[in-house]
């Protein structure tokens, strides 16, 4: 897997997933599937920059494989931040009404429904979101 470390901040996500993407086009991955991935990036991103407590100084390790038989990807999001299972709540409540009121919760349910599989770990004081993608 190649990786690449970035600082906890608003931009973070965009060398994420400049790095992800030019990986993916090695393999020509149709244009739907890197948005995807895209926006599970952001999403992810975001939730570890705004919740995960992280000081200035550390940073958010992604690591991103491209794997055959069959093709998929494979990313890893790495922090120090405080312990938190994203996937442990329950699914964010979609209807109209839930979601006039609902604050947070959406991202990580989006996430869900467009990767093929999303697993998380913590292990060494490292929250460890993983996600799959078939491509």
């Amino acid at each position: 897997m190649k990786s690449i470390t970035v600082p906890p901040t608003d931009e973070s996500p965009n060398p994420v997933s400049e790095f992800v993407v030019n990986e993916l086009e090695q393999h020509d991955c149709s244009s739907k599937v890197i948005y995807q991935i895209q926006v599970a990036i952001e999403e992810i991103m975001v939730n570890i920059v705004s919740y995960a407590e992280l000081a200035e100084d550390d940073d958010i390790e992604v690591r991103c494989g491209v794997y055959e038989d069959p093709l998929r990807v494979e990313l890893q999001f790495l922090d120090g931040g405080i312990p938190f299972d994203p996937l442990a709540a329950e699914d964010a409540d979609t209807s109209p009404e839930a979601l006039m009121e609902r604050e947070g919760g959406l991202g990580i349910l989006l996430v869900k429904k467009m990767m093929d599989d999303v697993s998380y770990e913590y292990k060494d004081g490292k929250n460890t979101l993983t996600i799959l993608k078939n491509l």
